[in-house]
Protein backbone atom coordinates (compact mmCIF):
# COMPACT_ATOMS: atom_id res chain seq x y z
CA UNK A 1 0.00 0.00 0.00
CA UNK A 2 2.80 2.36 0.79
CA UNK A 3 4.40 1.44 -2.46
CA UNK A 4 1.11 2.73 -4.51
CA UNK A 5 0.70 5.80 -1.78
CA UNK A 6 4.18 6.74 -3.06
CA UNK A 7 4.00 6.32 -6.91
CA UNK A 8 0.93 8.13 -6.61
CA UNK A 9 2.13 11.11 -5.12
CA UNK A 10 5.56 10.94 -7.58
CA UNK A 11 3.25 10.95 -10.53
CA UNK A 12 1.51 14.08 -9.05
CA UNK A 13 4.48 15.89 -8.48
CA UNK A 14 5.66 14.79 -12.04
CA UNK A 15 2.47 15.82 -14.19
CA UNK A 16 2.98 18.93 -12.65
CA UNK A 17 6.53 19.62 -13.77
CA UNK A 18 4.74 19.18 -17.44
CA UNK A 19 2.12 21.47 -16.70
CA UNK A 20 4.26 24.92 -16.15
CA UNK A 21 2.45 28.04 -17.07
CA UNK A 22 3.64 31.79 -17.04
CA UNK A 23 2.43 34.90 -18.29
CA UNK A 24 5.47 36.43 -19.52
CA UNK A 25 8.13 35.54 -21.40
CA UNK A 26 11.65 37.45 -22.04
CA UNK A 27 14.07 35.79 -24.35
CA UNK A 28 17.34 36.30 -26.53
CA UNK A 29 16.95 33.09 -27.50
CA UNK A 30 15.08 30.04 -27.00
CA UNK A 31 17.98 29.04 -24.39
CA UNK A 32 18.58 32.31 -23.27
CA UNK A 33 14.99 33.39 -21.40
CA UNK A 34 13.42 33.44 -18.59
CA UNK A 35 11.81 30.66 -19.09
CA UNK A 36 12.37 27.09 -20.47
CA UNK A 37 11.45 26.11 -23.82
CA UNK A 38 8.82 23.54 -22.90
CA UNK A 39 6.84 26.52 -20.56
CA UNK A 40 3.24 26.92 -21.61
CA UNK A 41 3.48 30.98 -22.20
CA UNK A 42 -0.24 32.99 -21.18
CA UNK A 43 0.09 36.27 -21.85
CA UNK A 44 2.85 37.99 -23.48
CA UNK A 45 6.33 36.84 -24.87
CA UNK A 46 8.99 39.45 -26.31
CA UNK A 47 12.15 38.66 -27.50
CA UNK A 48 14.67 38.34 -30.12
CA UNK A 49 14.00 35.04 -30.85
CA UNK A 50 11.63 32.98 -28.63
CA UNK A 51 10.07 29.42 -29.06
CA UNK A 52 7.17 28.11 -26.65
CA UNK A 53 4.16 26.59 -26.20
CA UNK A 54 2.05 29.62 -26.74
CA UNK A 55 -1.53 31.54 -26.23
CA UNK A 56 -0.28 34.83 -26.06
CA UNK A 57 0.73 37.54 -28.21
CA UNK A 58 4.19 37.30 -29.47
CA UNK A 59 6.54 40.41 -30.02
CA UNK A 60 9.92 39.65 -31.76
CA UNK A 61 12.06 39.18 -34.46
CA UNK A 62 11.69 35.73 -34.80
CA UNK A 63 8.71 33.87 -32.91
CA UNK A 64 8.22 30.32 -32.66
CA UNK A 65 5.24 28.60 -31.30
CA UNK A 66 5.49 24.85 -30.41
CA UNK A 67 2.48 22.04 -29.89
CA UNK A 68 -1.15 23.65 -30.25
CA UNK A 69 -0.59 27.25 -29.73
CA UNK A 70 -2.97 30.41 -30.24
CA UNK A 71 -2.47 34.01 -30.39
CA UNK A 72 -1.20 36.72 -31.92
CA UNK A 73 2.66 36.67 -33.28
CA UNK A 74 4.22 40.19 -34.75
CA UNK A 75 7.52 38.91 -36.38
CA UNK A 76 9.69 41.37 -37.63
CA UNK A 77 10.89 38.84 -39.80
CA UNK A 78 9.40 35.46 -39.06
CA UNK A 79 7.22 32.99 -37.38
CA UNK A 80 7.39 29.48 -37.15
CA UNK A 81 4.44 27.13 -35.55
CA UNK A 82 3.94 23.44 -35.30
CA UNK A 83 -0.15 23.55 -35.00
CA UNK A 84 -1.31 27.36 -34.65
CA UNK A 85 -4.77 28.92 -34.30
CA UNK A 86 -5.03 33.21 -34.54
CA UNK A 87 -2.63 35.50 -36.70
CA UNK A 88 0.82 35.12 -38.19
CA UNK A 89 1.91 38.46 -39.45
CA UNK A 90 5.79 39.23 -40.35
CA UNK A 91 7.23 40.52 -42.83
CA UNK A 92 9.58 37.34 -44.46
CA UNK A 93 7.65 33.98 -43.77
CA UNK A 94 5.23 32.67 -41.74
CA UNK A 95 5.46 28.73 -41.05
CA UNK A 96 3.36 26.17 -40.01
CA UNK A 97 4.33 22.50 -40.02
CA UNK A 98 1.16 20.74 -39.01
CA UNK A 99 -2.37 22.47 -38.69
CA UNK A 100 -2.71 26.41 -39.24
CA UNK A 101 -6.21 28.22 -38.38
CA UNK A 102 -6.73 31.75 -39.09
CA UNK A 103 -4.91 34.71 -40.69
CA UNK A 104 -1.20 34.89 -42.02
CA UNK A 105 0.05 37.95 -43.71
CA UNK A 106 3.27 37.65 -45.22
CA UNK A 107 6.09 37.67 -48.35
CA UNK A 108 5.83 33.33 -47.96
CA UNK A 109 3.01 32.20 -45.74
CA UNK A 110 3.29 28.11 -45.63
CA UNK A 111 0.23 25.79 -43.67
CA UNK A 112 0.53 21.90 -43.75
CA UNK A 113 -3.32 22.40 -42.92
CA UNK A 114 -4.71 25.20 -43.85
CA UNK A 115 -8.20 26.81 -42.31
CA UNK A 116 -8.01 30.44 -42.90
CA UNK A 117 -6.54 33.49 -45.22
CA UNK A 118 -2.92 33.93 -46.74
CA UNK A 119 -2.44 37.18 -47.60
CA UNK A 120 1.59 37.32 -49.42
CA UNK A 121 3.33 37.18 -52.36
CA UNK A 122 3.83 33.18 -51.95
CA UNK A 123 1.21 30.66 -50.50
CA UNK A 124 1.47 27.32 -50.00
CA UNK A 125 -1.14 25.17 -48.32
CA UNK A 126 -0.19 21.74 -48.52
CA UNK A 127 -3.52 20.19 -47.49
CA UNK A 128 -6.88 22.88 -46.95
CA UNK A 129 -9.90 22.21 -45.20
CA UNK A 130 -11.34 25.79 -46.00
CA UNK A 131 -9.15 28.44 -47.47
CA UNK A 132 -8.19 31.48 -49.37
CA UNK A 133 -5.02 33.05 -50.43
CA UNK A 134 -4.45 36.03 -52.31
CA UNK A 135 -1.06 36.65 -53.33
CA UNK A 136 1.22 36.36 -56.63
CA UNK A 137 1.81 32.57 -56.34
CA UNK A 138 -0.88 30.97 -54.80
CA UNK A 139 -0.41 27.08 -54.38
CA UNK A 140 -2.74 24.15 -53.10
CA UNK A 141 -1.29 21.15 -53.11
CA UNK A 142 -4.25 19.00 -52.19
CA UNK A 143 -6.47 20.26 -55.45
CA UNK A 144 -5.67 17.72 -58.09
CA UNK A 145 -7.56 19.62 -61.15
CA UNK A 146 -7.92 22.79 -62.65
CA UNK A 147 -11.49 24.24 -62.36
CA UNK A 148 -12.77 20.65 -61.85
CA UNK A 149 -14.99 21.15 -58.45
CA UNK A 150 -15.80 25.10 -59.43
CA UNK A 151 -16.48 27.02 -57.44
CA UNK A 152 -15.42 24.83 -54.49
CA UNK A 153 -12.10 25.60 -55.42
CA UNK A 154 -10.21 26.88 -57.80
CA UNK A 155 -6.80 25.03 -59.08
CA UNK A 156 -3.63 23.21 -57.64
CA UNK A 157 -1.76 27.04 -58.44
CA UNK A 158 -3.07 30.52 -59.62
CA UNK A 159 -1.99 34.00 -59.81
CA UNK A 160 -3.43 36.66 -57.69
CA UNK A 161 -6.68 34.37 -56.06
CA UNK A 162 -7.40 30.68 -55.16
CA UNK A 163 -9.62 28.99 -52.79
CA UNK A 164 -10.82 25.56 -51.34
CA UNK A 165 -14.66 24.97 -49.73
Amino acid sequence: MRILLCLFIGCFFATGAFAETAGFQLSLTPDLAIHSRGTHISGVTLGVWSENPQSAIALGIVNGSTGNSSGLSLGLLANYAQNYKGAQLAWLANYSSGRFAGFQWSAFNYAGNLHGVQLGLINFADTCDKGLQIGFINIMNETQRWFRNFPNEVAPAMIFLNWRY
